[in-house]
């Protein structure tokens, strides 16, 4: 009996998270994939949105997030590395910087916006630019990525380890040649989780990279992400919400084919 309800309560969770997801994905697609059109995404916007593309919004978009991604992979996996490998008889250090994570991984988007502002705008000199946006994203991605990465770096079998130090490897080259590519599904997973962050953020980039929408000539140049172009459409233009449910058509897109990318990359490792 407890049997039937569990798996009742599993299927109508199941069903209620269905639903959800079709009401807003519906919602977007129904406004804003009719009117979508070529001309829209190579064209420059006009009159603060409510008219032409959203060109320059787009490459701004992608330079945010090149430059998120390069830092998180890099600092994130070394990261990963040490706590799942080097710290393992450290175990006060590795709980501490464990629970640091976890307590960053839930803070607000605002915080780390302010944060932003103030160390790479002002302290570091950066001012409002797409450098700026991506690496204030890269420390909002990077407390999940570097978690996700350590589990999976763990979840890799004691007996691939113990094999490798047997046959008198070095600890570079087992984490290089074993480690890494058995739990490279994970580390992708992980990736994308941070990257579907990173291109949904708002609030952390109006203080970091800015509203202008002009194209961008050089990373110092003040940049709009696709999330902040839709929520001033959306909230402060007047006659901007049909650009903004195109907008947010667009950006629907492209997490979808970061998340197929991934998902490809991680089927092929497996096989």
């Amino acid at each position: 009996m407890k049997d039937r309800w569990l798996s009742v309560f599993a299927l109508s969770a199941v069903v209620v998270i269905g639903l959800i997801f079709f009401v807003i994905v519906g919602d977007v697609l129904s406004r804003g994939a009719v009117s979508l059109s070529w001309d829209f995404l190579v064209e420059l916007p006009e009159r603060a949105g409510r008219e032409g593309g959203i060109l320059s919004v787009l490459v701004s978009t992608l330079l945010i997030l090149s430059i998120c991604i390069s830092v998180t992979v890099v600092i994130g996996m070394g990261c990963a590395v040490y706590l799942s490998d080097a710290v393992a008889s450290k175990p006060g250090f590795h709980k501490w910087v464990e629970r640091s994570l976890d307590l960053l991984s839930g803070m607000p988007s605002i915080l780390f916006g302010l944060f932003g502002n103030a160390f790479f705008c002002k302290t570091l000199g950066l001012g409002f630019s797409i450098l700026s946006g991506g690496l204030t994203l890269a420390c909002m991605a990077l407390p999940l990525f570097i978690r996700t990465s350590q589990l999976g770096l763990q979840m890799v079998p004691v007996e691939y380890r113990h094999s490798a130090e047997a046959l008198g490897l070095s600890r570079w080259t087992r984490i290089r040649v074993i480690v890494l590519p058995v739990a490279l599904p994970s580390l992708l997973a992980g990736l994308a989780l941070s990257i579907g962050r990173a291109l949904a953020e708002t609030a952390a980039l109006i203080f970091t990279s800015g509203y202008v929408s002009r194209m961008p000539e050089n990373l110092l140049d003040s940049g709009r992400a696709l999330s902040v172009h839709i929520y001033d459409l959306s909230m402060n233009i007047p006659g901007g919400d049909v650009n903004a449910y195109r907008s947010a058509c667009v950006l629907l897109v492209v997490i979808l084919l970061v998340n197929l990318g991934v998902s490809f990359g991680a089927t092929r490792v497996v096989r």
